[in-house]
């Protein structure tokens, strides 16, 4: 079989439609993408079936989240004329994938799989989670798979899945495809491979913590996160920015710092922000060294903080304020992009299922000759006699 090779190599990532984004996601995976997009086929998919698996409820507001998180794209700067944004639900292709990736990989591999443990443990639904749950696994790398990228932007949260990805992918491509065992992964497709070994491609920031959280027993701050309420979202407002700031945790010791008795910077949220986001690092280094010995406080660097925060997020919400006013754009390109997907999509599961043997309706005089195993021509000529 002859698979058809891109002409542009291509990058998939995307989002579950829970609500508006936050500078979790800027820093996890956005900027990666908006600074991707100008140099592969790009494809953001809003993951809409995906956001029923841990709470069927949250359908009341499905629609308004799938564009709440298209506006926070086109807001800080993904371009729908280098990238296609789609909603997976609306693109069929994938549920067919993942179906079949279901039959070729083993429970045991999906139930300990440590994302799944950790959602399980975070969101507390215990044994009460839905077949979709449990298949979550699955139907991410159906995501990625049916578009054969060679890069995805993500998280580090998010790495268990696409290692699981990878694995996948090796063995179709083993199985199906006849790529031999020892071909590295950047050779997979030159071997004759339909599934690319994708490459993640992690932010500059691991896991960004919140704001307003006190760290746990361990000295761990949660990360940021809409469930948690602790997340500064892409369109707060300046007040807002400023609230959640100044209730950041501040380390207690700070109020004692001196040169005999220096505080450290590690592990401190308001620092980890300022070595974040702050683009004055002449300013991050002489204000840390201060800080360290108490002569800088934390009012004043909270504050300069929320300078800093509302000044990154001016641009993306004015932006922002332009796609809300002008909806039809909005769903305009939610439509374009997804008529590219399924193009893209379909072409890949085409290619797979006549690999795997269940494409039925190639009427071709050879196909059904392989089927039978035997000439139809000579059947037809035992029928004259």
């Amino acid at each position: 079989m002859k698979i058809k090779n891109l002409l542009k190599p291509r990058m998939l990532t995307g989002d579950t439609p829970t609500g508006k984004l936050h500078l979790g996601h800027l820093v996890g995976s956005l900027e990666n993408r908006v600074k991707l997009q100008k140099d592969y086929d790009s494809f953001f998919i809003i993951a809409d079936n995906q956001a029923l698996t841990k709470n069927a409820n949250v359908i009341t507001n499905l629609k308004k989240n799938v564009f709440e998180v298209t506006v926070d794209y086109l807001s800080v700067g993904i371009d729908p004329a280098l990238s296609n944004i789609f909603i997976q639900s609306q693109v069929p292709s994938i549920a067919q994938l993942t179906m079949l990736l279901g039959m070729f990989v083993p429970y045991n591999v999906i139930k300990h799989n440590p994302t799944i443990k950790q959602e399980l443990v975070e969101s507390n639904i215990k044994e009460s989670f839905s077949c979709g749950f449990i298949n979550y696994p699955i139907s991410q790398a159906a995501d990625i798979l049916i578009f054969r990228p060679q890069v995805v932007p993500v998280g580090i949260d998010q790495l268990p899945h696409i290692e699981l990805t990878r694995d996948i992918a090796r063995k179709l491509n083993y199985r199906f495809f006849s790529v031999p065992s020892n071909t590295s992964d950047q050779e997979h497709v030159q071997h004759g491979g339909l599934f690319p070994i994708v490459t993640p491609v992690i932010g500059n920031i691991d896991k960004l913590i919140g704001v307003n959280k006190n760290p746990n027993a361990k000295g761990v701050f949660p990360k940021m996160s809409k469930s948690l309420n602790n997340a500064i979202f892409l369109s707060d407002s300046p007040d807002i920015v400023s609230e959640k700031i100044k209730g950041m945790y501040t380390d207690p010791k700070s109020s004692f710092a001196s040169k005999s008795n220096p505080v450290t910077l590690e592990n401190n949220p308001l620092w980890i922000y300022h070595k974040a986001f702050n683009p004055d690092k002449q300013w991050v280094k002489e204000a840390g060294e201060k800080y360290m010995y108490g002569d800088i406080s934390n009012i004043i660097c909270k504050e300069k903080l929320i300078e800093v925060i509302n000044e990154l997020l001016r641009p993306i919400q004015d932006k922002r304020k332009y796609f809300i006013e002008h909806p039809k754009e909005v769903i305009d390109i939610l439509n374009h992009g997804t008529k590219k997907a399924n193009e893209a999509a379909e072409e890949t599961l085409s290619f797979f299922q006549t690999a795997v043997g269940t494409d039925y309706f190639d009427t071709s005089e050879d196909y059904y000759c392989k089927i039978m195993g035997e000439s139809v021509l000579d059947t037809n000529s035992h029928h004259d006699e």
